[in-house]
């Protein structure tokens, strides 16, 4: 059984037969949640030099060259007696006074697609740190980290860090924009250098979800953090590669559930039902040793509550590298019209990208069925 098997408190699955997502309830320690703050295991490989940029981009070529001396910034020649680290070559303390008093850190922003996830986790790399000293999650797992540690527990968890690295930061809510305000000015403060992806810029964060006027300037506070790196580029996940197959019929699909070892096999619909008992944070924890997805009866997702925690789960899918199979619909089909014209929108893209992708990894296993 897996260290995080272990944790998370479920038996390893059996080769002989499919489980069920929705007979797992995982529990999730505070402790868990901090050691996993490293890049997930479809980035754990990745450097600046297997970034491949688009020759069509240069702002993918400069976002590079940018990142690599960001790294450089932070190595240990920086860092200063008491824990407290530098940034672009000042320190704190006795050079408290030549602290720069621009941005602290750095703000990919691009379309789902451009590889901001893999130049992000290329820093946390290239960072000159022990990985004890180095965090990387998501915007939700940072959020659901301050949920079980308690804010100022949180804060002195994460203020002996070198860097933090949030990938996906979007603020969904007015909770979320002042908790993580708060948070990473007390960060800055203790001298963590920042590192985020998004496909909002900073000063847009919150627009089209709630009254984001009322909290402007706790908004303009958190963009002030960041020197942002516009990355154009198309989706690389579909770039130049055939369609999405489609899906496939439900025979098919149990079938291959019950031929593939680890794998797990659910009717969509239930799915949806169980994700709204289990929280986010153990999204990942209720994936552990699964090596394909198989969901049956797939259709359009009923509400925005129900879609953004499928999102949650494409994401964690996503960065486990776990083939999905499918059969109902196709997953491009997933969200409604209102849905992709709204200010979730983003989301949902990216969901329907990183599925897009899952689904392609997934048509092997049919074939080898």
């Amino acid at each position: 059984m897996s260290s995080s098997t272990a944790a998370s408190g479920i038996s390893p699955i059996a080769d002989a037969a499919p489980v069920s997502l929705c007979a797992r309830e995982p529990h999730v320690p505070a402790d868990r949640l901090v050691a996993e703050m490293v890049p997930p295991p479809r980035f754990d490989s990745v450097r600046f030099s297997t970034y491949i940029p688009d020759p069509n981009q240069p702002s993918q070529f400069e976002a590079v060259k940018v990142l690599e001396g960001f790294a450089g910034g932070l190595g240990g020649a920086h860092a200063i007696a008491g824990g407290k680290r530098g940034f672009f070559g000042f320190g704190k303390g006795k050079n408290k006074d030549k602290a720069p008093a621009g941005p602290r850190g750095v703000y990919l922003d691009g379309g789902y697609g451009v590889g901001k996830t893999h130049l992000l986790a290329s820093l946390w790399h290239a960072t000159p740190a022990e990985p004890s000293l180095k965090a990387f999650g998501t915007f939700v797992e940072l959020t659901n980290l301050v949920g079980a540690l308690g804010f100022q527990q949180t804060v002195q968890t994460l203020s002996n860090h070198r860097l933090l690295c949030i990938d996906e930061f979007e603020l969904d809510d007015p909770g979320d924009t002042v908790l993580v305000s708060s948070l990473l000015r007390k960060l800055v403060d203790a001298g963590v250098a920042l590192a985020a992806t998004s496909n909002t810029l900073p000063g847009k964060l919150g627009e089209g979800r709630f009254a984001a006027v009322d909290f402007l300037r706790e908004i303009q506070g958190l963009s002030a953090h960041f020197r942002t790196l516009r990355i154009d580029g198309e989706d690389y996940r579909h770039r130049g590669l055939p369609e999405a197959p489609a899906p496939y019929s439900e025979e098919q699909v149990t079938k291959t559930a019950y031929a593939t070892p680890g794998a797990s096999l659910d009717g969509f619909p239930q799915l949806l039902d169980h994700l709204a008992r289990v929280h986010p944070s153990r999204y990942g924890a209720l994936t552990d040793g699964l090596k394909a997805v198989c969901l049956t009866e797939v259709q359009p997702v009923p509400d925005q509550s129900t879609a953004l925690r499928l999102v949650v789960l494409a994401d964690r899918l996503y960065d486990r590298e776990v083939p999905v199979l499918a059969s109902g619909l196709p997953f491009d089909q997933l969200f409604s019209e209102d849905m992709l014209n709204g200010g979730y929108r983003k989301k949902y893209f990216r969901a329907i990208s990183r599925l897009t992708a899952l689904a392609r990894d997934g048509k092997r296993l049919v074939e080898s069925a």
